[in-house]
């Protein structure tokens, strides 16, 4: 790639190396003093520096990194973006700080992510839930309908911020132009988690991106970009929520000491996509085809969305991302993480998740065709034995219509610091969890403190864990759950 003769014109990576190459001697952070091996080569000391003359701050950003954000503004097509190197988190956490006062309600989709939930806590909100329609076939929850956010609109006229996920874990994005036409209408703002969809909105790509409709959107690189872990973005596009609202908060959520290789990269990855984009998505996209193609024909195991399995067969998803590779192995009697225990320790395939019913293999722009064959090959081997040695399909579940939204009992941080007591699942039916419970990943809460155990949770919880889920409880004891002890006061 040629870039433009002038200094301020230089991807970042560019101007950091140009500079290790001087005889400036580093007075400054980092403690390792840019000296080569010094971290072990984990980083390029070289490369990582503090904000000196020249190199611009990300919290005041007027030269290098103003003309970086801009650049992913201009890719993805919002008003502001922001650089975050503390992940999709740290903009979920400072968009909902910017949008939402403190003890005010929002509406939330149940499956969001738990940095959602954090900030329901921190902020003492009154979340009221979104429930989407599972996908019967699958057990996947399906996309947020627009009427429903609609009614919780209505019903609910002080809510100040509606939070959606789409495209979720599993690939499932929502109609978002209709949901922000409704929230458009009531004057709520829209805060979109596309922390799955940084490779949504470019030419050339897999579909819309938020940033077309959304007041804020959160964007993760390093999930499906060449970026590393924990960069990403947070673009602005409102005109109700203040940019410099959004601002604050990340100069509360952001670390005051950003990691120049992090910032440089992402650089890199905007001029690449600047560059060569358009090719590179094409690409991916024809690689996404292929093996569509190569797996039609499977009946034990299924990729949802892919070869004899069309999206039109799953009325309740708006919309699969193609890049997303979902497997269901319960034809083969295979739970989630069977699969992905059988696809690592047989084959070398690490898959990024797996449910109870399906295991998720997540594709990127940098996948290459060798990778996706061993894919395939391996999905057609399994597929063979189950037929060959008569396998027998494992039993479908009782799944409810929507995803189980517990009933909210009380604030989040006020249950995190009550007496507490632990019981079994079952024992907790109608207690007050005193914890969060999630799978990681995909980080999605099957219990939050303040809400009261339902007997959906409990068996949840049980089945699960029997499929081999591990589950994080952040009360400290796996398999029982922490509640709110019943001689807490009443108001908490």
């Amino acid at each position: 790639m040629n870039y433009p003769n002038n200094e301020c014109a230089l991807p970042l990576e560019e101007r950091l190396r140009q500079y290790a190459a001087t005889d400036a001697y580093p007075f400054h952070m980092p403690g390792h003093k840019r000296q080569a091996g010094a971290l072990g080569g984990a980083l390029p000391e070289a490369l990582d520096i503090t904000e000196i003359d020249g190199f611009d701050d990300l919290h005041d950003p007027e030269g290098v990194l103003a003309d970086a954000m801009d650049r992913a503004a201009r890719l993805y097509g919002s008003k502001k973006a922001r650089f975050l190197v503390n992940g999709s988190t740290c903009g979920i956490l400072a968009g909902i700080h910017a949008a939402a006062p403190r003890g005010s309600t929002v509406l939330v989709a149940r499956n969001c992510h738990k940095s959602v939930y954090h900030a329901i806590e921190l902020l003492d909100l009154r979340p009221v839930y979104l429930a989407p329609v599972i996908d019967p076939y699958s057990g996947v929850a399906g996309s947020i309908d627009p009427a429903d956010v609609e009614t919780a609109l209505a019903e609910h006229p002080d809510a100040r911020l509606v939070v959606i996920t789409s495209p979720t874990y599993e690939g499932v994005m929502s109609e978002l132009p209709g949901i922000a036409l409704r929230c458009s209408r009531a004057g709520v703002p829209l805060l979109v988690d596309e922390a799955h969809g940084a490779h949504f909105g470019l030419r050339g790509g897999f579909a819309a991106s938020a940033t077309g409709c959304a007041d804020l959107v959160v964007q993760s690189l390093h999930k499906t970009l060449p970026s590393p872990t924990q960069t990403a973005l947070l673009h602005w596009n409102s005109k109700l929520i203040p940019f410099e609202a959004v601002e604050h908060a990340l100069d509360i959520f952001e670390t005051s000491s950003p990691s120049y290789p992090l910032m440089a990269a992402m650089d890199h990855c905007l001029h690449l996509l600047e560059a060569d984009g358009e090719a590179l998505l094409a690409a991916w996209a024809d690689r996404m085809e292929r093996f569509d193609r190569a797996v039609w024909g499977l009946k034990r195991l299924r990729v949802l969305g892919k070869g004899g399995d069309a999206v039109e067969l799953h009325p309740d998803f708006w919309y699969l991302d193609p890049s997303k590779i979902v497997i269901l192995g319960r034809g083969a009697g295979l739970t989630g993480p069977a699969l992905m225990a059988a696809l690592r320790e047989r084959f070398g395939l690490e898959l990024e998740m797996a449910a109870g019913d399906y295991a998720v293999a997540m594709t990127g722009l940098c996948d290459t065709d060798e990778g996706m064959e061993r894919l395939v090959r391996a999905l057609w081997t399994l597929e063979r034995e189950a037929e060959e040695a008569n396998v027998p399909t494992l039993s479908e579940r009782d799944l409810p219509r929507r995803v189980p939204v517990p009933e909210w009992a009380a604030p989040a941080a006020a249950c995190l610091r009550a007496e507490r007591e632990w019981l079994q699942p079952r024992q907790a039916v109608g207690r007050i969890s005193a914890e969060y419970v999630w799978a990681y990943p995909p980080g999605i809460p099957v219990l939050t403190p303040g809400e009261r155990v339902g007997i959906r949770q409990a068996e949840q919880l049980e089945w699960m864990a029997a499929c081999g889920v591990s589950l994080k409880h952040t009360g400290g004891r796996e398999g029982l759950l922490a509640v709110v002890c019943e001689t807490a006061p009443a108001d908490l």
